[in-house]
């Protein structure tokens, strides 16, 4: 090999190096760009994944803020009770007592528009007014400002029992509401003959 051919190849050699050096560079300028633009496509795709599946499933996403509030929103205070208030002892015994009757109980029937009375016997002789079939009973609601009777029924007479009255034994009478007047949690007053019930709550 001549002089000139060493010298061509040293100057090949040479190109080859820098060639190779230049190609690193730019391999190693080029890594950092392109991962700064996967790392941006990262942050925008990976976020609408998750709205994208909603969107799909046909559910919405809201912010916790909003479901909270809406939860909130959501639950109704609940709607008072008018419970009933118990007789006093002192009245119990007055019925039991002078008229031979407990459990006294005023209820509302027939979606209101009914109100039946009944009772249990202790003593049938003090009792025997209540059974009386021919006294007539009346109900009488002071605030509403009304007084029912019974109704009286084609073959069948009053809607009341008037046998004979025995002990232990529990007896009704139903009073005309018609238009639902008289309303559970009035106070009403019951009177049959001198029997007088005054401030039955009714059910």
């Amino acid at each position: 090999m001549g002089f000139m051919d060493r010298q061509s190849l040293a100057r090949r050699n040479v190109s080859k190096i820098r060639f190779g050096n230049r190609q690193a560079s730019m391999n190693s300028k080029s890594k950092p760009v392109f991962s700064g633009i996967f790392a941006s496509l990262f942050a925008i795709i990976l976020p609408a994944i998750p709205y994208a599946a909603a969107q799909g499933t046909g559910t919405s996403v809201k912010p916790v803020g909003q479901v909270a509030s809406n939860n909130s929103s959501s639950v109704s205070s609940p709607t008072p009770v008018r419970r009933a208030v118990s007789m006093s002892p002192r009245a119990i015994e007055h019925y039991q007592l002078i008229w031979g009757v407990e459990n006294l109980d005023v209820k509302a029937v027939e979606s209101g528009q009914m109100i039946r009375f009944s009772y249990t016997v202790l003593d049938p002789v003090k009792a025997a007014i209540l059974n009386d079939k021919k006294v007539n009973p009346s109900l009488i609601d002071e605030q509403a400002r009304v007084r029912l009777e019974i109704p009286t029924m084609e073959k069948v007479g009053q809607l009341r029992q008037s046998s004979t009255p025995e002990v232990g034994k529990s007896y009704w009478m139903v009073f005309s509401n018609k238009g639902g007047i008289v309303k559970p949690g009035d106070r009403v007053s019951v009177i049959i003959g001198r029997f007088k019930a005054d401030g039955l709550y009714v059910r």
